[in-house]
C-alpha cells in the first residue's frame, strides 16, 4: 500500500489532513485524557487507538496517501455506521487513521506482503493486519476479464469465496476472521497495481462484490476503490461493482453501495 514520495507541491494536503484528523478525533483524546490521567502520569499504551493516531501524525513527516476530499467520502460513512465492520486491503501510512475513525468497531487489514505487516505491526502492534496470497498477475487483467464468464465457479449466481481454486479472481485462501463477518466497509487500495508482475486488483475487487452479494445482515455494503484512475481499477469496477451502485466519485476514489443479491440476480450488474 507504499505510495511514492511526496513533493513540496503536497504541503497544503499535508495541513489540510492534519486539521482534518484534529478535529474528528481532538475531543475522544481529550475525553481519554481526562478519564484516565492520575498521578500526573499517563500510559500510552492504555491509550485509545484515537489518541494514538493523533499521536502518531503529530509527530511524523508521512500521511496518509488518500487527500482530505477523498478521507472525507469514507469518514461520512464510518461516521453514519460506527462501530462497523471494516475490511481494508493494504496496510500503509493511513492504517492508523482508519483504525482510528472506527473506535469500538472491527477493522481488519489485508496485505500482500509479510515483511511490510512485520515492520508496521513493529511500531503498532495493536492494528488488525494478515498476510495475504494472491493467485493474479497485473499481466492477465484483460484475459480474466473476458474469460470469467466461461467459468462456472465464477458466476455470479454460483460464485463463492473459501476454498474456490477454480475461480482465478476468487480470494480462496483469506484467514477465516475475513469469511466469518459480513463486511459493513470494505476499502480496497491495495495490493499493488502499477507493474505487469504485481497482482493487481482484480480478484480484490471480484472477492468485495461477491462478500457484498452474500450479505445477510440487514443494509447494504459500503465499497471503496481507489486508484479508478488506472483501467484496470476501471474495468474491474464497472463488472463487477456496477455503476449503477456508484454513488460517490471524489479524486481517484470511487464509493459504492452495493444491496445484498438474495437470489434476485444472476447477473453482477
Amino acid at each position: 500500500m507504499m505510495k511514492g514520495h511526496k513533493t513540496s507541491s503536497d504541503k497544503p494536503r499535508y495541513v489540510a489532513i492534519g486539521l482534518f484528523l484534529g478535529f474528528i478525533s481532538g475531543a475522544l483524546l481529550m475525553s481519554a485524557f481526562s478519564s484516565k490521567w492520575s498521578s500526573n502520569q499517563y500510559s500510552i499504551t492504555s491509550m485509545p487507538v484515537q489518541g494514538k493516531a493523533i499521536l502518531h501524525y503529530a509527530t511524523s513527516k508521512i500521511i496518509p496517501q488518500q487527500t482530505l476530499e477523498e478521507v472525507t467520502e469514507s469518514f461520512n460513512v464510518l461516521q453514519s455506521l460506527s462501530p462497523c465492520n471494516f475490511l481494508i486491503y493494504g496496510l500503509g501510512y493511513d492504517s492508523l487513521m482508519w483504525a482510528g475513525l472506527n473506535p469500538n468497531g472491527t477493522t481488519l487489514f489485508l496485505e500482500e506482503s509479510p515483511e511490510w505487516v512485520a515492520i508496521v505491526l513493529k511500531d503498532a502492534p495493536f492494528l488488525n493486519a494478515k498476510t495475504v496470497p494472491y493467485r493474479t498477475q497485473l499481466k492477465d487483467a484483460d484475459r480474466l476479464l473476458q474469460t470469467y464468464k466461461t467459468n462456472p465457479d465464477c458466476q455470479p449466481g454460483r460464485a463463492f469465496l473459501k476454498g474456490n481454486q477454480n475461480c482465478p479472481l476468487a480470494l480462496e485462501n483469506l484467514p477465516d476472521d475475513v469469511y466469518l463477518k459480513e463486511w459493513d466497509v470494505i476499502m480496497i487500495d491495495a495490493p499493488r497495481g502499477y507493474s505487469p508482475e504485481h497482482p493487481g486488483r482484480m480478484a480484490a475487487v471480484f472477492s468485495a462484490a461477491v462478500m457484498a452479494r452474500d450479505r445477510k445482515r440487514p443494509g447494504n455494503t459500503h465499497v471503496f476503490l481507489h486508484d479508478c484512475d488506472r483501467p484496470v481499477e476501471q474495468n474491474y469496477a464497472n463488472e463487477f461493482l456496477c455503476t449503477k451502485y456508484r454513488v460517490g466519485n471524489v479524486g481517484r476514489l470511487w464509493h459504492f453501495e452495493i444491496p445484498p443479491n438474495n437470489g434476485a440476480s444472476s447477473s453482477f450488474c
